[in-house]
């Protein structure tokens, strides 16, 4: 699984380090995978939007098992 969520990250990450960020994957329990923004994601106000609707629905589309996508 864990595998699978990294390869679904490296489809993300061009545009996010686009932008100055980037996205580090950290764990992958039960379903819900933990992530660390880094770069300018880390303090972008706009970072929970980037979390959920680009990084946890790009995750979901490709990975139906995920239920959900944190910041750590």
């Amino acid at each position: 699984m864990k595998e699978k969520v990294e390869a679904a990250i490296d489809k993300i990450r061009p545009m996010l380090q686009a932008d100055g960020g980037d996205v580090e994957l950290v764990s992958v329990e039960d379903g819900v995978v933990k992530v660390r923004l880094q770069g300018a994601c880390a303090g972008c106000p706009m970072s929970q939007m980037t979390l959920k609707n680009g990084i946890e629905r790009a995750i979901k589309q490709l990975i139906p098992g995920i239920k959900s996508v944190e910041s750590v």
